[in-house]
This record gives structure tokens, sequence and C-alpha cells, in this order.
């Protein structure tokens, strides 16, 4: 009885997910052209996105496995949400490109995710340095690549969020030299990757 019910919650946690990122991926459309100008690239950037997979999945805490499938689910749905929104608008949106870009990532975000709270120092400095990296990496991108097209608001304010999530996390549960360094260095190693990929993709 005790199993079942655990298993009846970790579903229930999962459909929650899948609803949320669906919804939010229709949100987002809408607010690209109700949010003020500061924050308005929330609504149209990699990093909202990222923070609502990671929100949602933080929230489910599920296991590690299952994380890495709701991860790339989270984006597909959010992807294909935020396409309906534009088809019922009456205009056309094609989500293959950011789908794709999706399964590719969404697991990585995933699994990130969950090992935040997990008991090995490692994982927890790998999952920081994923995480943080992805917020820093696009918060220097919007604050250069796109500096003459949207405001610095946001993302100064991504880049803050990503480096207090590497801060806390140090304090909190990356201790040793080694375990550090993978924090600090993997921060700035995917945040130099992030600017690199997202500027070959076309970025925001």
């Amino acid at each position: 009885m005790e199993r079942a019910e655990r298993l009846s919650g970790t579903w229930t946690r999962v459909a929650v997910v899948i609803v949320v990122s669906f919804l939010s991926g229709m949100l987002t459309f809408f607010a690209q052209g109700l949010l003020p100008e500061a924050v308005n690239s929330f609504a149209n950037s990699a990093s909202g996105w990222t923070l609502v997979t990671v929100l949602v999945l933080a929230w489910a805490r599920v296991r590690t496995a299952f994380a890495a499938v709701l991860g790339a689910a989270s984006f597909v749905l959010l992807t294909l949400g935020y396409s309906a929104s534009a088809h019922m608008q009456g205009l056309f949106y094609d989500p293959t490109l950011f789908a794709a870009v999706g399964v590719l990532v969404g697991p990585f975000v995933g699994i990130a995710t969950s090992w935040l709270r997990a008991e090995s120092r490692w994982q927890a400095a790998a999952g920081t340095a994923l995480l943080s990296g992805i917020g820093l990496g696009e918060g220097t991108y919007g604050l250069t690549v796109v500096a003459d097209t949207t405001s610095p608001v946001y993302w100064t304010l991504v880049a803050v969020i990503a480096l207090g999530l590497l801060v806390a996390m140090l304090f909190r549960r990356i201790h040793g030299v080694l375990v550090v360094l993978l924090a600090v260095v993997g921060t700035g190693a995917i945040a130099g990757a992030f600017v690199v990929a997202y500027s070959a993709l076309g970025g925001v």
C-alpha cells in the first residue's frame, strides 16, 4: 500500500510538471507583449524556460532518471505551448528546432536540478556548474551580443541569480578544494560554451 501511494504521488507530480510546462509555454507567447521592457527578455530567452523547468522539477523532487526525462519533456512542452498560442493568434511558429534543442539539453537540466539536493558533493557541484553556467552564459550573451536591442536589466538579473546559486551552494553543500574548483571552473566553462552555442543558434 505504501509503495502504491508513493507511485501515485510520483505520477501526480509528473502530471503537474507536464501541465505546468505546456501552460507556461502558452503564457510565454503572450508575456512578450505584456511584460515591462526591462524584463521582457524573460519571455524570449533560454533562461526563462530553463528557470521554469528548474523550478517545477525542484518542486517535483523526482528521482534523477525521472528528472532527466521530465527535463526533456518540459522543454518540448514549453515549445509546443508557445507554438499553440501562436497558432491561436493566427501566426505560425515552427517548434522543431527548439524542441530538438530541448530534447538534447533538457535531460542535463533535469539531472542538474536533481543533483542540487544529492548527497554527493561532486554531484551537487556538477549540477550547480551547469545551472549557474547557463544563467551566467545567457546573462553575458545579453549584455554583450544583444546589448543594443534589449534592456540590460533582465540579463543582469539572470547573471546575479546564477552567481547567487553558485555562492549559496558553495556555502551550503560544496566543500573541499577540488569540489569547489569543479563548481567554479565548471560554471565559467559552461557559460563560455553557452555563449558560443547560443550565438551559433541565432540567440534570442
